[in-house]
């Protein structure tokens, strides 16, 4: 089957410069990684065409003559390639590609300064009835971006790094002490293996600049206390090339005023007089929905809970609504009249004789006081 045309391949002209051919294959390598694309079989010949490409055209004797011989002219079965695809201009652009992707160095012995964004996180405070119904809304957070004057490479407009001439682009310089050789840093390219001689006055080198961005952030209904909400590529711009961060939005919910929320639950006190204790009656009690009508039953005990089913809150990963909990808090009477007082001394006469039938709970607390003296 016979072969692209490698500038097809790498879609740049014929008369591209090694930087275009070199970007060209950069943004190839990353698109069709077999590592990034494991359900695409067809990602992994895309990727080698890529590789076979950038591997002529960027080595200048082979690129010349595959411009005059075409694919014969770099067959090294046809003896006309000069050597094979082994050339030390695939190793220097690919050693970038398997930085980012594995996170260490390349096949070609030099390091790349080709690195991924880093992600962010932003805190974001919302009501507890944002997080039950869902919401929209804005965030403006920092970020480090791309240089819009140099374009990430960090060197002013009309120049370009240089191979660093301490290390010859690998990084690392080995000293000898005695019969020991010790292999460090590079201390003055800091192990990127290039220096920029001019830098761009707007980034000061770095090749990113900070600044300000507003996103939507869409909160699905359910969210708790802690929940993250990623949003894939919004994190910092990555450097020379390099993909860009996520940014993780993580949720914090403000104390509620009524209720206090356990997973999907939410419970909340509910004081009642009392009159309606003693005697029952019906009151009504507030939810995330509306207002719902609680009947209380006569002789009601502080601490009673009353379950209202389905009015908690449907988490995320929840199929159904949780519970409402109301737990009854039985009010003492405050700021009592000379009548109202003398109206309770009468009732507690009136129940002194069957106390043990009018408080029961009363008169088995005490039984036990007496058991626990030996009386």
């Amino acid at each position: 089957m016979s072969k692209r045309d490698f500038y097809e391949i790498l879609g740049v002209n014929r008369d591209a410069s090694d930087d275009e051919i070199k970007k060209a294959y950069r943004k190839l390598a990353m698109k069709f990684h077999p590592d990034r694309n494991p359900d695409n079989p067809s990602a992994e010949e895309k990727f080698k065409e890529a590789k076979e490409a950038y591997e002529i055209l960027s080595d200048g004797q082979k690129r010349a003559a595959y411009d005059q011989y075409g694919h014969a002219g770099v067959d090294p079965q046809a003896g006309m390639g000069g050597g094979g695809f082994g050339g030390g201009g695939f190793s220097d652009a690919f050693g970038g590609i398997f930085d980012e992707i594995f996170g260490g160095r390349g096949g070609g012995g030099g390091r790349s300064n080709i690195y991924r964004g880093a992600d962010l996180r932003y805190n974001l405070e919302i009501t507890l009835e944002q997080a039950a119904h869902g919401t929209e809304t804005k965030i403006r957070i920092p970020t480090m971006e791309e240089c819009e004057v140099c374009h990430g490479s960090g060197a002013k407009p009309g120049t370009q790094a240089k191979t660093c001439p301490t290390c010859n682009g690998s990084g690392q310089v080995r000293l000898q002490q005695g019969f020991f050789s010790i292999q460090q840093t590079c201390p003055k390219c800091h192990g990127t293996g290039r220096f920029i001689p001019e830098p761009c006055k707007s980034c000061g080198g770095a090749g990113r600049t900070k600044q300000h961005k507003t996103l939507a952030v869409k909160i699905p209904a359910g969210v708790d206390e802690g929940d993250r909400i990623r949003l894939a590529g919004e994190g910092e711009h990555g450097v020379n090339g390099g993909p860009p961060g996520d940014l993780y939005v993580q949720i914090h919910l403000k104390q509620h005023t009524v209720f206090t929320r356990d997973h999907n639950d939410l419970h909340c006190e509910m004081p009642i007089s009392f009159t309606t204790a003693a005697l029952g009656g019906e009151i009504e009690i507030p939810t995330l929905d509306g207002a719902a009508a609680i009947k209380i039953p006569p002789e009601t005990q502080s601490g009673r809970v009353f379950r209202l089913r389905g009015k908690g809150i449907k988490g995320v990963r929840s199929h159904t609504h949780g519970d409402l909990m109301c737990h009854v808090v039985v009010e003492t009477p405050v700021n009592l009249t000379d009548r109202q007082k003398e109206l309770l001394r009468e009732l507690e006469d009136s129940s002194k004789d069957n106390s043990h039938k009018h408080n029961p709970r009363a008169k088995s607390w005490m039984d036990k006081v007496k058991e626990f003296f030996g009386d």
